[in-house]
């Protein structure tokens, strides 16, 4: 499949930052230490629409180096990438690729040794038949792949399909009825099974929008010969409020039954699978926000979310709930002031812990050129918890350039 003949230019930036920190081990007092960290990356974005086909990347790949050998010199990359052809008025093929830096014990601090890289690519066809002016029904069929960079015997491949049906009660408010079915293989020789079953909606307004599925689901999970089965709600919401030109509030979420190889993490950022527990997990997450521009060119963003994680096959249950802050002010023409702030709480059922983690930001943006801009930073993040061996407190300061090549 080819996404296009004729590409938009693609925007590539070149940076490097250098960070300076009192604990880059992220360990109690007496044991920390200074070190340096150089990182050299390379950010590239791509977006191409022709008609029949839309597409586009954006991504970054780095590579670090510690002067003082806190962890080893290592590369890092993230990557969203999505592709989609109109094969037909009513056939169309999709594919995405996204790759993350993921935590693999959310116990533990989130340091270089405490983290995987996962890459999920998915594609498949999805064939739209239009019964009415008013009814219409999708099906949809995806290849999924997962790999971990570690631990190995996480990757999975898994079989998805999906038949929904769609009414349109007016040109504003739709309801249906969506079925899923997916399978998975993992390479622990592990087979997990999921079927779902939704009520589907969506309603718009001059300035707001709702949409989202409520329905039951059932999990069934095999490891030898070890078999288990849990049933529960399940569901996704989102809905979007438009103040005004400059501002809107926004309400999502998701409850699902599903395993630490899904989506379910890139969809939901503030949301993290520990990979040291069992692969079926009963998820749910919860965030309300606002973004706020105002006319001077400052801009406000804040959000409250709550995460939940049950490991169904192990007696582990994780929920955490926290805030997150940005702000900036432009100074001048040229400088910028931004600030940032983080609060999350955890807690752990497996050993009854309590861990709180915050983290403060402040820094400076100073555009040189068209080209070129220049920032610097300082920041601060401590961490209290239950378990001694968790606590840290953490001082660091930044300074780096970008300059776009194209």
């Amino acid at each position: 499949m080819s996404l296009s003949a004729v590409a938009d230019p693609v925007q590539l930036v070149v940076g490097q930052t250098i960070l300076t920190t009192n604990n880059a081990t992220k360990v109690l007092k007496e044991n920390r230490q200074d070190d340096t960290k150089s990182r050299t990356y390379l950010n590239a974005n791509y977006e191409n629409n022709d008609g029949r086909c839309v597409g586009g990347l954006a991504g970054s790949l780095g590579y670090t180096v510690w002067s003082d050998d806190s962890f080893d010199n290592e590369t890092d990359a993230q990557m969203d990438a999505l592709g989609r052809c109109e094969l037909s008025d009513s056939f169309s093929w999709t594919i995405s690729n996204n790759l993350r830096e993921v935590t693999q014990d959310t116990s533990n601090s989130d340091t270089p040794n405490n983290r995987t890289r996962k890459n999920l690519l998915s594609t498949g066809p999805n064939y739209l038949f239009r019964l009415s002016t008013v009814d219409s029904v999708n099906f949809e069929a995806r290849y999924e792949s997962t790999e971990f960079s570690e631990p190995e015997e996480r990757d999975s491949e898994r079989v998805i399909g999906t038949a929904a049906w769609n009414h349109l009660f007016s040109s504003t408010m739709n309801g249906g009825l969506s079925l899923t079915t997916s399978e998975t293989e993992h390479d622990s020789s592990g087979t997990i099974e999921v079927r779902t079953a939704q009520m589907t909606f969506g309603k718009r307004w001059a300035t707001a929008s709702l949409s989202g599925a409520l329905g039951v689901s059932e999990i069934e999970t095999e490891f030898g010969a070890t078999s288990s089965t849990s049933r529960g709600s399940v569901g996704n919401l989102e809905f979007i409020r438009e103040i005004n030109e400059r501002a809107e509030l926004y309400l999502r979420g998701a409850r699902e039954l599903t395993d630490s190889t899904s989506s379910f993490d890139i969809r939901f950022e503030e949301f993290e699978f520990n990979l040291t527990e069992s692969l079926a997990v009963e998820t749910s997450s919860l965030e309300a926000g606002l973004n706020k521009r105002f006319s001077s060119g400052s801009s406000l963003s804040a959000a409250v979310f709550a995460n939940n994680s049950d490991y169904l096959d192990s007696n582990e249950e994780e929920q955490s709930t926290g805030v997150r802050l940005s702000a900036s002010k432009p100074l001048s023409q040229l400088v910028s002031l931004f600030a940032k702030y983080g609060y999350r709480y955890t807690t752990f059922e497996q050993d009854e812990s309590e861990d709180e983690q915050l983290n403060m930001e402040m820094g400076l943006n100073y555009q040189a050129s068209r080209a070129l801009s220049v920032y610097a930073s300082v920041g601060y993040e401590e961490k209290g918890s239950d378990v001694v061996a968790r606590r840290y407190g953490e001082r660091w300061a930044l300074v780096g350039l970008e300059y776009q090549l194209r």
